[in-house]
């Protein structure tokens, strides 16, 4: 019998044959690359981590909001605070803009940034920015004179509904037009705006950015929505993705040279196959049916079967969790770092949707989830834990391979195979689990490293022992 061997969840590369070739099989479309949501994380910080970054596999890292923002609670660099607490400040000012030009208080100037982008270049990672045109801070008299005088005037560069609360979140003219939590909406169909914003995303690009991150996308119209009084036509998707002109400016490179996706969170009438036209979505269903079957600890906690978009597979970003469901209403905050890894793995083993790993604060607990709370400084050591670096591999080599995902029958093990290259085995729950599931690789003893646990494969199926939330990749060569 061949021996084989597990590739370790260290993420060091195996040398040797590890048997005799396989048949080439043919190739399929296959999503490759994995995100790093470096939030909150300041401009030097991403550059000084860049090296770790790339080792740990991820292609793209994901900042924070670039754009110039409301300096709000004396630009005090808490992630949160509260009445009382001796170190202020919030995390979401730089969702709040008061102008379309790189650099905030809270991140790093200009000149952070394009330093930041040339460490990415250096070492092979591409920069996707969040940003978001939809709206201005929650004081809209704190925006500059330039941007007012792009729109041609503060009371053009709102939509005319854009100061009304949206009270009926699935009425597509408020859904597009409305304010949101206090934000006024702006009138993202003023061609002024459009120019003003549009020389913002070309600076980026000229700085280094790569991709972005469309926040609140689906509180901008499409083409055929309902349109503002003040809005002759609603066009700023078709701006933004380079299929038409501004006053003479197009977007600086082509759209499928960038990797661009939207925040387009699912509900009623939400018109999901509509903006896949444009870019990739968030797949926010899939990770809420995630997130209850990594708290039961079963894959059949929920329906993981399909992915619940009706956008095609290939053009979703997937996640266990986002900075808002960490640190909005910490709806994922309970999850345990381990059970965050469990269902990353599971994400990134897969042939489709691009996974993105949140990283959480630095110091965060079950207890208190806002950990060192510091706007700035490095995440927590997840990022580059084993199992993350090891799954990203995984994903590398899988190219082009197809997939089959075999779940054991109390739905706590999940083996996700990638034709007959190799398997990712996911522990999702908090007890030691005996496997025994169907398998194409071929015959033999596979044995990890770092765990020190066997796993035989014999007459199609593969069996051995898993510790608890922890996961195992297998290559067959």
């Amino acid at each position: 019998m061949k021996n084989y061997i597990l590739l370790p969840v260290t993420g060091i590369a195996i040398g040797a044959i590890l048997g005799a070739c396989n048949p080439k099989q043919p190739e399929v479309p296959t999503n490759d690359s994995a995100i790093l949501h470096a939030w909150s994380w300041s401009f030097d910080t991403i550059a000084a981590n860049m090296k770790t970054i790339a080792d740990a596999g991820f292609d793209f890292v994901q900042t924070s909001p670039a754009n110039t923002c409301f300096v709000g609670e004396d630009g005090g660099m808490a992630l949160f605070s509260e009445e009382g607490d001796s170190v202020k400040g919030k995390w979401y000012y730089y969702y709040q803009p008061i102008d379309w030009k790189i650099g905030n208080h809270l991140l790093g100037t200009r000149d952070q940034f394009k330093a930041m982008c040339d460490s990415a270049t250096k070492y092979g990672v591409k920069v996707i920015v969040d940003v978001l045109p939809n709206h201005t801070a929650v004081d809209h008299t704190a925006v500059t004179a330039a941007l007012d005088s792009a729109a041609g005037g503060h009371d053009k560069l709102f939509h005319a509904n854009g100061f009304n609360n949206i009270t009926e979140w699935n009425d597509r003219y408020e859904c597009t037009t409305g304010m949101m939590g206090g934000l006024p909406d702006v009138n993202t169909e003023n061609s002024g705006f459009q120019h003003y914003y549009l020389q913002y995303v070309n600076d980026l690009i000229a700085c280094g950015a790569r991709g972005f991150r469309y926040d609140t996308a689906k509180h901008i119209g499409l083409p055929d929505d309902p349109r503002d009084s003040l809005s002759q036509r609603n066009n700023f998707w078709d701006i933004a993705t380079g299929r038409e002109s501004v006053q003479g400016l197009s977007l600086a490179l082509p759209a499928d040279s960038l990797f661009i996706y939207g925040e387009v969170l699912q509900d009623k009438n939400v018109r999901e196959a509509d903006y896949a036209a444009y870019m990739s979505l968030t797949a926010s269903n899939y990770g809420h049916a995630l997130r209850n079957a990594l708290q039961e600890g079963s894959y059949y906690a929920d329906s993981l079967a399909d992915w619940q978009h009706p956008a095609p597979a290939e053009k979703l970003v997937t996640w266990v969790e986002s900075h808002d469901t960490y640190a909005n209403e910490h709806e994922s905050a309970d999850l345990e770092d381990a059970q965050v890894r469990e269902g990353y793995v599971f994400l990134a083993a897969r042939r489709f949707g691009t996974p993105l790993f949140f990283s959480r604060p630095m110091g965060s607990t079950r207890q208190n989830y806002w950990g060192n709370n510091r706007i700035g400084a490095r995440g927590n050591d997840e990022f580059f834990n084993p199992e993350v670096v090891a799954v990203n591999r995984f994903r590398h080599e899988m190219h082009g391979q197809p997939e089959q995902i075999n779940v054991s029958d109390n739905g706590a093990v999940i083996a996700v195979e990638r034709g007959i290259k190799g398997v990712a085995l996911i522990n999702i729950s908090t007890d030691t689990q005996t496997l025994s599931l169907p398998s194409s690789l071929k015959k033999g003893r596979y044995t990890d490293a770092v765990h020190h646990s066997d796993f035989e494969i014999a007459e199609g199926k593969i069996s051995g022992t898993l510790a608890p939330l922890s996961s195992y990749i297998i290559y067959q060569q």
